[in-house]
């Protein structure tokens, strides 16, 4: 029986072959599984322009927010991953359409993979096959797009939500990546440490918002750039009103921030990153001091709570130099959290985050603290512009759209023909690679992230209630074996170090400093401190080519051909990073035998669509700066459902090649993190999610924690291309 599921007009956007995109207004059917479009309003038996079957392998990628003819709409595209070709590109002025026909295709997709369980449809397990091209498997992953689908998937269970973004916890919670203050938000990011408690205190009460100065003190930046500071404060609005204004910068701005005089968009880099041009509006002397600009990246995102978060940060660009008569000054970090609360009296409240870190640079007054502070509440007074605004206009009826810029590049000097952005010179700020990814993600992670959870912070672990008996109880099966594994035998070329503060090395991480499913977790949600990894982490290769390297296996000598030796089993994460040079860092997790209908076994010599459901990674950055930190995260995200792994099944090992290219979220995270890795202790942990009751509680793969690592210390690999 026919049912449409939902249909609505929408925008019809894609690029022709010369170049040039165009943009028509279609009417769009979702019925049963099918997701047509047509010229007008379907009659009975109307052919549709164009249709695709939604299936289990099909994705929605959110593309962000595109410009065209002097409107900004908001892109999705949806695509099947075994037919890349085949994809429908749809677009809508109000994000809020946008954003519930990716809900509606997503809940289809949910359903037929549901479908396809209860059918009792078996996984089948994909064995290596010697002499394959380069290594590696037919693979159903080898088909998937390389614009992997910005989502991700939770448990099959109807309660739970899947996941858009990366970086929120339960769908019932607020969970920002700003630290909450107000004790009646008590499920927060804990471990998001440069918004937590310790490190702010508020400094004083002004206009209604409460402003707060960062404590910690840093010895990277100079001595002319003041503490951050941040402003904190509720307006009567949704946050798509608020995320609109705060997008804006044509003439509406003048009536809510009055720190600002003039912005235009350099560059549109793809649907959530531009490089904009802002010029301040600080009235501390202008007879004596030099007016200041900006330019910068911008980035945003939305999160699964309907919570919006814009991220600054400071750019070099080539067509926006130095302006006659500007300093231009610097921001470290800057961005907006937008966080839907509790109506009030029917009337919508969100509250609303502004922080800004930056220096204002100059030859004098860059270093006169008073200075520095005015200009920062001049600018964080813009909160409390939103609240008044919004309180004082009726303009509310219309769906929220964001005006477009003047491009500043066709009004300034003659502009050359835009490098990619890896292209484009290294400045002493991090590079826009490294800022997308803050932004991007921000989501991953954050787009991919599981349902549930926020980490702790290591400082927090202590502290937090251990297992209950429940809890921690296992089979034997499951149980490690008592022998421990000789680990003498296995090497990387990234050595390991056990100490503090050491560099360009790797540890092993504790389990606890990650929270999993409890036993008990379909029914409370509770989570528990992981402990015991489930196998051994012997050794961590630094792998760099002018190529991406699959099947790294291959290699002689390498760990797993050892512990296949010794009648080992190794399951191995090749972390593929692409660019101009190509890395793969390589962990290699041992143990002496699988457990016979354990979930890792089942993962094992599972087919890839049961692989890609369940393969989760916790990332964590105990030391990072603030924007690497909010770029990461520490949400759980389902690796198959964020970027391309490639599956290769051998006689006692498994390798999943994660390609990170894949993704253009991920990718910009990684681009982050690898401009300033010399800097970073990152941990991550593996593990295979669990869903239902007999499954639970869920246990680590096993975790790592890899320290200051140098790019210059990686090496390339000889992979052999005849693997026996």
């Amino acid at each position: 029986m026919s049912k449409v599921v939902y249909e609505g007009w929408m925008v019809r956007y894609g690029r022709r072959k010369i170049g040039r995109s165009f943009i028509h207004m279609r009417y769009f059917v979702l019925e049963n599984r099918l997701l047509a479009y047509y010229k007008r309003k379907p009659q009975d038996n109307q052919v549709p322009l164009k249709s695709m079957l939604i299936d289990g392998n099909c994705r929605v990628e959110d593309r962000g927010l595109k410009t065209h003819h002097g409107h900004m709409v908001y892109v999705l595209s949806v695509y099947n991953k075994k037919e890349k070709s085949h994809r429908i590109t749809m677009a809508a002025f109000n994000i809020q359409e946008a954003l519930m026909w990716k809900e509606k295709i997503e809940s289809v997709i949910d359903q037929h993979q549901e479908s396809q369980v209860a059918n009792g449809n078996k996984y089948v397990s994909f064995e290596y096959k010697s002499g394959m091209d380069n290594g590696r498997t037919a693979s159903s992953s080898d088909h998937e797009s390389q614009f992997s689908a910005q989502e991700d998937e939770d448990d099959a269970s109807p309660d739970f939500l899947r996941r858009i973004t990366i970086g929120n916890g339960p769908p019932d919670a607020i969970l920002d990546w700003t630290q909450e203050f107000d004790s009646e938000l008590s499920n927060q990011n804990a471990n998001n440490q440069a918004f937590s408690r310790k490190h702010w205190r508020l400094l004083q009460c002004q206009n209604g918002l409460r402003i707060f100065e960062e404590l910690l003190e840093v010895d990277y930046l100079p001595r002319s750039c003041s503490r951050a500071m941040k402003a904190v404060g509720v307006v009567e609005a949704t946050c798509e009103e608020i995320f609109g204004l705060i997008m804006s910068m044509d003439g509406t701005r003048f009536e809510w921030d009055c720190s600002f005089q003039y912005g235009s968009l350099v560059e549109e880099v793809d649907g959530h990153t531009a490089i904009l041009y802002h010029r301040l509006q600080l009235d501390w002397f202008p007879a004596f001091v030099w007016p200041r600009d900006l330019c910068y990246v911008r980035y945003w995102r939305r999160n699964d709570d309907g919570s919006y978060v814009v991220l600054f940060r400071s750019r070099e660009h080539e067509n926006c130099g130095p302006q006659p008569g500007y300093v231009r000054a610097h921001v470290e970090s800057g961005g907006f959290n937008i966080s839907p609360m509790k109506s009030l009296n029917g009337k919508p409240r969100t509250q609303v985050q502004h922080l800004m870190h930056f220096d204002l640079k100059g030859w004098g007054v860059g270093y006169i603290s008073s200075f520095q502070q005015h200009c920062l509440l001049q600018m964080l007074n813009s909160v409390a512009g939103l609240r008044e605004w919004f309180a004082q206009t009726d303009e509310r009826g219309a769906p929220p759209r964001i005006p477009v810029m003047v491009n500043m590049a066709s009004s300034s000097v003659p502009s050359k023909k835009t490098q990619k952005i890896n292209e484009l010179p290294v400045p002493p700020a991090p590079s826009l690679d490294q800022t997308n990814a803050a932004n991007r993600n921000s989501v991953l992670m954050d787009e991919y992230s599981d349902d549930d959870e926020d980490q702790m912070p290591e400082t927090e672990q202590e502290a937090y209630p251990t297992k209950s008996d429940n809890d921690v109880k296992r089979t034997a099966l499951e149980e490690e074996s008592i022998q421990k594994i000789d680990l003498s035998c296995f090497s990387g070329n990234l050595r390991r170090d056990d100490r503090d503060n050491s560099r360009n090395c790797w540890t092993i991480s504790d389990g606890n400093n990650f929270r999993v499913r409890s036993q008990h977790f379909c029914y409370n949600k509770t989570k528990i401190p992981a402990g015991k990894h489930l196998m051994d982490l012997v050794a961590v290769d630094w792998f760099k080519d002018s190529k991406r390297m699959d099947h790294v296996v291959r290699r002689q000598g390498c760990a797993a051909q050892i512990a296949s030796q010794k009648g080992l089993f190794s399951l191995v994460f090749n972390v593929q990073v692409p660019g101009s040079t190509h890395y793969s860092m390589v962990f290699y997790f041992v143990t002496r035998e699988l457990v016979p209908g354990s979930l890792l076994q089942r993962f094992v010599d599972g087919d890839d669509e049961f692989r890609n459901s369940r393969l989760k990674l916790i990332p964590l950055v105990p030391k990072g700066s603030w924007i690497v930190r909010q770029s990461v995260g520490s949400t759980p995200c389902l690796l198959g459902k964020a970027v391309d792994c490639n599956y290769i099944r051998g006689p006692k090992y498994i390798e999943v090649d994660i390609d990170i290219g894949s993704s253009t979220v991920a990718n910009g995270v990684l681009g982050l993190v690898i401009g300033v890795i010399t800097s970073l202790v990152v941990d991550m942990a593996f593990l295979v999610q669990a869903n239902t009751t007999d499954e639970l509680p869920e246990r680590l793969i096993g975790a790592v924690r890899v320290s200051h690592i140098e790019l210059s210390s990686a090496i390339v690999p000889k992979l052999d291309t005849n693997p026996s």
